[in-house]
């Protein structure tokens, strides 16, 4: 039992495999118990799962504060808060996605659930990544610093444009490329239909499948802000990488909770975007300071009173249902 000890990332493995057997337990009992059947999930039900996922992500912070220390602690949260929030963004993504395939929402939690499995690995492998890079290039928490910044102002001026789907060269590689169906097979992501040239049985994608492909890269390039946006909280990957995987975990159940209410919260992105100068400029306001590290108290107090402002000016300013009628009566 001597592996458990050994050291994987600055961290032993009984902690890494801990943790992924909790992952593993929640997933198992998602898909097993919970949602053993497909089914429309309702609004109740979605509220109820994001409620105990936050709940068990924020329960997680504790096990890190007992293991680790305060700071490390703080940080988790900070980390998770984050994360979570970053994917709110990532909520308005998904639902133009199922809009555009017309995917009932009894078979999105399918969807969902295998792009969450897809995440686990390519958020391990992208932190992995950028572990090894600032554990042996410490000016590369700058970089990630700027890019936050830089990225932050550019949510700012730009604000947000509409999305063709129908232009995305990833899907018209693969309707190039692959066999698709123009219409849903049930829940299921490749069907066997007769060719049409020579009648045989072939395999075809579903657009249920280019569905889960777009929702993948979707992550993908958020995780080029969300990242390095907790690497510039910690450097500490297993704080990190449980962050990013508990925040993550519960987007599913967030999704069917907020999908109906999007345009409540219009503002967010702003919020947001003022969230990512804010973790950005803080590394260079500590060295301007002399501190060797932001105090994570006042990052997660500032983290909270940001996004709570956002939330709070989205929910007063879309109080009216049908504000852009108000000119023309």
């Amino acid at each position: 039992m001597d592996f458990l000890l050994l050291e994987w990332l600055g961290k032993p493995a009984w902690m890494w495999l801990g943790f992924l057997a909790i992952v593993g337990l929640l997933l198992a009992f998602d898909l097993g118990v919970l949602h053993r059947k497909q089914k429309e999930i309702e609004v109740g039900e979605s509220l109820a799962l994001s409620a105990g996922y936050i709940a068990l992500g924020t329960a997680f912070a504790g096990l890190v504060w007992w293991q680790l220390g305060e700071t490390a602690g703080i940080q988790y949260l900070t980390g998770f808060v984050v994360e979570k929030s970053l994917a709110l963004d990532n909520v308005f993504v998904i639902a133009l996605i199922f809009g555009f395939f017309a995917v009932p929402r009894k078979y999105q939690h399918r969807v969902l659930f295998w792009g969450i499995l897809g995440v686990i690995v390519l958020r391990a492998i992208m932190i992995g990544i950028g572990a090894t890079l600032v554990a042996e290039f410490a000016w590369v928490l700058y970089l990630f610093a700027a890019f936050l910044i830089l990225t932050g102002i550019k949510m700012l001026v730009i604000g947000d444009k509409e999305t063709d789907l129908a232009k995305n060269p990833v899907l018209r590689f693969i309707r190039r490329r692959f066999r698709v169906t123009d219409a849903l097979h049930g829940e299921r992501f490749f069907v066997k239909l007769p060719d049409p040239k020579t009648g045989q049985l072939v395999r075809y994608m579903t657009p249920l499948c280019l569905a889960l492909i777009l929702i993948e890269i979707a992550d993908v390039i958020f995780a080029v802000d969300s990242v390095p946006a907790v690497f510039a909280i910690t450097s500490d990957p297993y704080i990190v990488y449980t962050s990013n995987i508990f925040a993550i975990l519960g987007l599913r159940a967030l999704y069917f909770a907020l999908a109906a209410v999007l345009h409540r919260f219009a503002y967010l992105k702003q919020a947001l975007a003022v969230l990512l100068i804010f973790i950005g400029a803080k590394i260079f306001v500590a060295d301007l300071l002399g501190l060797e590290k932001f105090p994570a108290a006042w990052s997660l107090g500032a983290t909270f009173a940001i996004l709570a402002a956002g939330i709070a000016y989205s929910l007063w300013r879309t109080r009216n249902p049908a504000p852009h009628l108000k000119g023309e009566t």
